[in-house]
Formats: structure tokens, sequence, C-alpha cells
């Protein structure tokens, strides 16, 4: 069983490894109040606001926070809905949550909701984030926002394993239920795009991605990390130079002129 130190050396060693511009986030899924981390912010109870789970997540990636959010502090319901804080209404599950602003018709946002990832409604009362190297409750994921380079490294490291491809479902929307819930559903790592309301709201930078990564698979991550810097993939990377590249003319003579051994 891994120790509360374990992850927090992980949170510290991924970090170091990938270079990340924000913290390696300890995510899980709250089945009762005794599962609140010690600590955590409610905010509707501590600030008298609802916020949306992506501002959640940046107030632990960034700030540092603990933040626990149950249904009365959401303020997003594709949230809500997909980590099963309640039932989704019919007009969700008939398309209305894409249609008319971004499907071309009501069967086309019928087939989102039909495909939308959820948690089975009334199992779990909430969420709850905190930065992996202070992490004070065992979580059920650790999610990375990380850029393409970082990415990649994640991705080699997961395949050092088994060699498998990762196969995931990616969407505009949601990505704090795209990055999460399919992890959960399937024990498998999960890529998602930063979606809108993670962008305007919650400040997710154009050149961000979101990885996460099942507590159960995390060991096997940080140990292909470790292997696959063993052959030079690791950042910052390293380029192939080639030395005396090709010069003008003009370049050559004055080489030659300062007595430089150039033909």
């Amino acid at each position: 069983m891994t120790t509360l130190s374990a992850y927090q050396q992980y949170g510290e060693e991924l970090e170091r490894r990938l270079r990340l511009r924000s913290f390696p986030l300890a995510w899980k899924m709250l089945e009762k109040e005794a599962d609140i981390p010690q600590g955590a912010k409610r905010p509707k109870r501590d600030w008298g606001f609802h916020i949306a789970a992506c501002q959640g997540f940046q107030m632990s990636r960034r700030e540092g926070t603990i933040v626990a959010m149950l249904k009365e502090d959401m303020w997003c319901a594709e949230a809500t809905i997909g980590y099963g804080l309640g039932e989704p209404p019919d007009y969700f599950l008939q398309g209305h949550n894409r249609y008319p602003d971004d499907v071309a018709t009501l069967e086309a946002g019928r087939i989102y909701a039909l495909e939308y990832p959820r948690l089975q409604a009334g199992k779990y009362i909430g969420i709850a984030s905190a930065p992996l190297k202070a992490t004070n409750f065992e979580p059920d994921l650790v999610v990375v926002y990380c850029d393409s380079p970082q990415l990649n490294l994640l991705l080699l490291a997961r395949e050092y394993k088994d060699g498998h491809n990762l196969n995931c479902h990616l969407s505009s929307h949601a990505a704090c239920v795209y990055a999460t819930v399919p992890a959960l559903q399937s024990g498998n790592c999960q890529v998602a795009v930063p979606c809108r309301g993670d962008r305007y709201a919650a400040g997710a930078g154009d050149d961000e991605m979101i990885f996460a990564v099942p507590e159960g698979k995390l060991e096997d991550l940080m140990a292909g990390l470790r292997y696959v810097e063993k052959s030079g993939s690791r950042l910052p990377r390293a380029f192939r130079m080639q030395y005396e590249y090709p010069l003008r003319e003009s370049y050559k003579k004055i080489a030659r002129m300062m007595g430089t051994d150039i033909k």
C-alpha cells in the first residue's frame, strides 16, 4: 500500500522530472462527509460562493489549496452530472446542453449526452483536490496539467510496462470530467483537452493538456519515467546539433581571414 509520504515524494519527483509549471494534483471522489480531507476549503461554506470544478483544480495546482467540492459548491452542472452528484435532468439528456449553441441538431446534442462519461448517481457526495506533494489523503487519481513535450514523456513512461497504446475519448466539453471519470471507470490513464470553461474561467494555458493516471498505475508510471531517462528521454531535451554546418561564402571568407581552418 502506498503511503502518504510516498505520494508526496512522487509529487516532488513529477515536478522535477517534468519541469511542471503547476503542481500535480492528488484527486479523490468522496463517498461521505468523513472523507473530506482535513483542512480542505469548502467554497460555499468558507467563501460564500460556488465554483466550477476546474476552478477548484486551479486553486490546488497553482495556489496549493486543498479544496473539497460537494454538490452545493458546484457551479457547472456538467461536473455535477459527470461525478454522479445528482441525476441528469431530461433537458440534459435530450441534448439541450449542446444544442443550439455548438451542435447542428438536437439529435447531435442527445448523442453527446448519451456518450457523456458519468459515474453512478448517488454513490459520491463530492470531489477533493490537493497538490500531490502536500496531499493529506490517498488519491484515486493523479492529474497533471502539462504541455506537449511533458505529455510525450508521460506517454513514454506509461508505455514502459506493457507497450500498449493509449485509447481515449476526447471532447471539447467538460475537461474536468473527461480527464477523470473514464480513468476511474477503466483503471487506465486518460488524456483530455482543457475545455472552454477550463480556459476562460480557470486559466488553463493554450499549450496545456491534461493527463490523469489512476492510483494503481502510478508506481509503474514513475518506474517508466526513471527507465526512459536512461536512453535520453528527459526534460530539458537535448537537440542533435549539426556541427560545421554550411556557411555562406562571405562568412567562410571572413573566417579564413581570421585564421579559421575552413574549406
